[in-house]
């Protein structure tokens, strides 16, 4: 047996919580296909109305944001439909408002509307949020914000009410439901109401599939004891910065976040790495060897055209042994550059650290004018 605990402080915490021990292995809920959103579902329901949306995106150069953009509209959809009946029916008929889930357009209403309304996500931040954030939080931030705006001009060839295409409070809210609660499957985004209720953890208990038929089913997979939260993972749980990003939250159990090498990103791309390969590890102090391959490319392409080359043929190849060797030829200068590096990112933290407090000072203790008194 399952339990949901919501937790009230200033925002609702949502625990999804065993009663009783559950083995590795066992299915600990299941939604059936016709209950699940899915992009491909979307395309099929909507058809030429999607169409001209999506030929704005591709046009947009954001061809990959298509599935996502399905559910957004589906969401959009059903959250339409849900409010056109409650609005209609709480102006009529108050007097019996407990046949009001019974009259209810959509059947997904209901969960709809027990989402949150807040979401602290890159989409939902502002400029000045960006600001305040170091670079590739920043950047992937206002990537978020970027999409959201492009479907915000996208759905304006749905057909959808123009009030509805006006409210950017509701069309930003659907975005942020779609973003977080879908997960990618198959080339296609899902999402099964419910099972969308699993937090993130770096030590996870429940892993989600779908089967098929579209069938969504979450398996423990370790022995969880009674009384246990039950957790999914949302991404790469040692680099934390894409999941503050899309889901408006730090991981502080993670034991390692991006190392902020941002201006090396034609070296990091050369050389096959991610921003997920550049890292600095929490609890040791460690820098990922990723990092150093980077910094040391970086350096070579300045001080010896010919020496990079051969450390790029050798990062390419796997040669490990040669790797090496570039290394330690080159330390002293690879030291010197990410420890200039680091001492930068350090006095970058220390600012934007006083900026914040500096923002938040001037938000919690502004002075209010004499003619608010009167």
């Amino acid at each position: 047996m399952l339990h949901v605990l919501a937790k009230s402080v200033l925002l609702i915490l949502i625990l999804i919580i065993t009663q009783q021990d559950i083995p590795a292995g066992s299915p600990v809920m299941y939604v059936p296909a016709d209950l699940t959103f899915t992009s491909s579902k979307a395309e099929q329901e909507f058809g030429g109305a999607l169409s001209q949306c999506e030929m704005q995106l591709i046009q947009a150069g954001l061809q990959d944001k298509v599935p996502l953009f399905r559910v957004f509209f589906k969401v959009v959809s059903e959250y339409i439909k849900g409010e056109e009946v409650c609005v209609c029916f709480l102006s009529l008929y108050v007097s019996i408002l407990p046949l009001l889930t019974f009259m209810i357009q959509s059947p997904w209403y209901p969960w709809l509307n027990s989402l949150p309304r807040i979401y602290n996500t890159g989409a939902s931040m502002t400029y000045a949020c960006f600001d305040c954030l170091p670079p590739y939080a920043a950047y992937l931030a206002l990537s978020e914000r970027q999409s959201f705006v492009n479907f915000q001009k996208a759905i304006k060839n749905s057909g959808f009410d123009e009030d509805v295409l006006k409210n950017v409070t509701v069309l930003k809210w659907a975005y942020n439901v779609a973003l977080t609660r879908s997960v990618e499957m198959y080339g296609e985004r899902c999402i099964a109401p419910l099972v969308d209720m699993f937090n993130h953890g770096t030590e996870t208990q429940v892993e989600i599939t779908y089967d098929g038929n579209g069938d969504c089913t979450a398996y423990a997979t370790v022995d969880i004891p009674a009384g246990s939260e039950m957790r999914v993972s949302y991404g790469d749980p040692t680099d934390p910065t894409p999941l503050f990003a899309k889901y408006g939250f730090l991981d502080e159990s993670s034991p390692g976040t991006f190392c902020k090498m941002m201006k090396q990103k034609p070296e990091m791309e050369a050389l096959g790495y991610t921003y997920a390969n550049l890292l600095f590890y929490r609890n040791t102090g460690e820098i990922s060897p990723g990092a150093f391959d980077v910094m040391l490319y970086h350096v070579l392409l300045k001080e010896d055209e010919n020496a990079a080359n051969g450390f790029y043929s050798a990062v390419m190849s796997g040669d490990e042994n040669t790797k090496s060797q570039y290394h330690n030829e080159y330390w002293n200068l690879t030291k010197q550059s990410m420890q200039k590096h680091v001492d930068n990112m350090l006095r970058l933290v220390s600012i934007q650290s006083l900026l914040v407090l500096h923002m938040y000072i001037l938000l919690t203790h502004i002075i209010r004018p004499s003619y608010f008194f009167r």
